[in-house]
């Protein structure tokens, strides 16, 4: 059957019009005017068709051509995705670059892979194997960090009739003959997906694993597991983009897939030459060795934006379906958001709150329920752990995106503005935050770290809550009239605030924090707690021990205490908070039991 075909009868920026045989499909790709614009159907009738154009449309005109392609949006999996970037439809930019300039030209053709690059590939199927969708038959070193294990096509099944021998191959070279019912089917290492199609999978698990990231806030106060979803809201300036560099860089993830979203070109070209220099700490080869970064940035036409989270999450299920575990930056869902209030506003239709189209909740949840914990179809367990920013205007948590993403999410780091503002990174404000994933996280936490590890997380939160009522009273009358045990409350909290959520990235010792360091830290601010809690009921006062400066010590401990060989410094800091407060509980107390002053 042959390819549809229409002709353009209306142009409104992206959006375009057509009319012709009507055989067009719902989300069919197809080629837009001379230059052979790509586009996408996204809406048919008896009358037209229209098709959203994912390049610049200036200078297209009425009468123009548009060709259907016969198949869906989709792009090309094979080993020379890592340590590449990619625009929003994963067309290549470096490729782009050396065929144009810094920009990209309308119409520009390129492959999206190296189609002649040869691989060493490995064999490990054999003929008269039996083999399904997902079966792994070989497997070639994408990268210093990652094998690429070539698989089935989900869709396929049947008899290994013919294998290729160990060489050298191109991911377009047939590598093996899979025979079914319906014929002979050549595997190459090469697949194209549609990018809104999610991969299938064999089951989806419970999370019970934490996404490790060397954060003390996050892996201790508000974490989130391996296979979930997060989200990151701030406003202009309290780090959302510098948080997700973090997670991206120091996260115990195989494979980090960073989506910049609408952002701007120099936050992007930050990310590059970062990327580009970092060292991945678990095996001391680059970081973009197993990294993938897609960049839509502010400039770019607003359709492929749209597109750019589908084809990160594609990428993303791909690697998941390898056994590996996937992180997924996206910076940002508001700017993915805003292209579609844009698209729907050129297509005239109904807008809901905020001029949102009404569909905003349903594409959400499209994206962020792509993440989750898998048995994949080949047996191997691999996850995909997704962290969205989120722009809201004016910092305002109300705003459509941030409540319905709030829907689809199970952790929520929210940044203010006012600790930003007081430099202190990340700016994850604990009184707005949450996770629903301590308790899923609990026992792994107990077995692999300590037994009483989010018993002391709660303590820890329940001093910050108290501490927040108390401001109340501070900032109308001042600390001093305050009962000793209230002042004890406050000391103990400026030490988990400043020494144990506030984190320096520049510092490297503190960059990345072990959870056994940060399990140690927690230990040695609560025996602070505990011993100003023993010595306000002996009836002395807290200057006591604050004049001595052991509070300082502990809150420095992210400094003066290394990430290795932790134990010997840790119990000579614990004897010398307990022989410090030994020494208070001795010392004369006459004085201290004087009564207050008057005011």
């Amino acid at each position: 059957m042959a390819n549809a075909e229409g002709r353009i009868f209306g142009i409104n920026g992206p959006v375009v019009k057509v009319r012709g045989t009507g055989a067009f499909e719902m989300q069919e790709m197809v080629r837009v005017g001379s230059e052979e614009l790509i586009g996408e159907v996204i809406g048919v009738t008896d009358e037209e068709t229209v098709v959203q154009v994912y390049e610049e449309t200036v200078g297209l005109r009425a009468g123009e051509k548009v060709a259907g392609t016969g198949g869906p949006l989709s792009i090309t999996l094979a080993p020379g995705i890592l340590s590449n970037i990619f625009d929003g439809i994963e067309r290549p930019l470096s490729k782009i670059r050396e065929m144009t300039d810094a920009f990209i030209a309308r119409g520009t053709k390129v492959d999206l892979l190296d189609n002649k690059k040869k691989w060493n590939v490995k064999i490990t199927a054999k003929k008269g194997d039996m083999v399904s969708g997902g079966a792994i038959i070989a497997a070639t070193r994408e990268t210093s960090l990652i094998e690429h294990r070539v698989m089935i096509p989900p869709n396929l099944s049947g008899m290994i009739d013919w294998i290729a021998p160990d060489g050298e191959y191109t991911i377009c070279d047939v590598i093996a003959k899979v025979r079914n019912e319906n014929g002979v089917t050549d595997i190459c290492m090469r697949q194209e997906w549609p990018i809104k199609k999610p991969r299938p999978y064999a089951e989806r698990q419970a999370v019970t694993k934490p996404l490790v990231t060397g954060q003390r806030v996050i892996d201790t106060m508000f974490p989130i597991g391996k296979g979930g979803a997060a989200a990151v809201p701030g406003g202009f300036g309290t780090g959302k983009t510098m948080t997700q560099h973090q997670l991206a860089k120091w996260c115990d993830a195989d494979i980090i897939v960073y989506i910049g979203c609408g952002e701007r070109g120099n936050e992007m070209t930050q990310v590059l030459n970062e990327f580009g220099e970092l060292i991945d700490p678990k095996s001391q080869r680059p970081l973009l060795d197993r990294t993938v970064l897609i960049a839509n940035t502010s400039n770019m036409p607003v359709a492929a934006r749209e597109a750019s989270i589908y084809t990160g999450v594609t990428l993303a299920e791909y690697y998941r379906d390898m056994g590996y575990h996937v992180a997924l930056m996206a910076d940002s869902t508001s700017r993915w958001a805003e292209a579609l209030r844009e698209i729907s506003g050129r297509l005239e239709e109904m807008p809901a709150e905020e001029g949102f189209p009404a569909y905003l909740a349903s594409r959400l949840s499209q994206f962020y329920e792509r993440a989750g914990y898998v048995t994949n179809l080949n047996g191997t367990e691999g996850s995909i752990s997704i962290i969205g920013a989120v722009s809201p205007q004016g910092g305002d948590f109300s705003e459509p995106v941030t409540q319905n993403t709030k829907r689809f999410i199970r952790c929520f780091w929210a940044l203010d503005k006012s600790l930003a503002y007081a430099r202190h990174y990340p700016a994850i404000q604990w009184l707005s935050s949450y996770s629903e994933y301590i308790n899923d996280l609990t026992r792994w936490y107990e077995k692999n770290v300590s037994r009483d590890f989010m018993k002391k997380r709660a303590k820890l939160m329940a001093i910050l809550q108290e501490e927040a009522s108390l401001m109340e009273i501070v900032k109308l009358i001042g600390s001093d009239v305050l009962p000793e045990g209230q002042k004890a409350t406050l000391e103990v909290a400026r030490a988990i605030r400043v020494g144990f959520l506030q984190q320096n990235a520049f510092h490297k010792d503190d960059t990345y924090v072990p959870l056994e360091k940060q399990d140690k830290m927690m230990d040695a601010i609560l025996l602070l707690d505990k011993r100003l809690t023993e010595l306000v009921a002996s009836g002395a006062v807290i200057s006591k021990i604050t004049s001595t400066g052991i509070v300082d010590d502990i809150i420095r401990i992210k400094y003066t205490i290394g990430n290795e060989n932790i134990d010997a410094p840790f119990d000579a800091l614990m004897k010398k908070i307990n022989d410090t407060f030994d020494a208070a509980s001795a010392a004369p107390t006459a004085q201290n039991s004087a009564a207050p002053e008057t005011r």
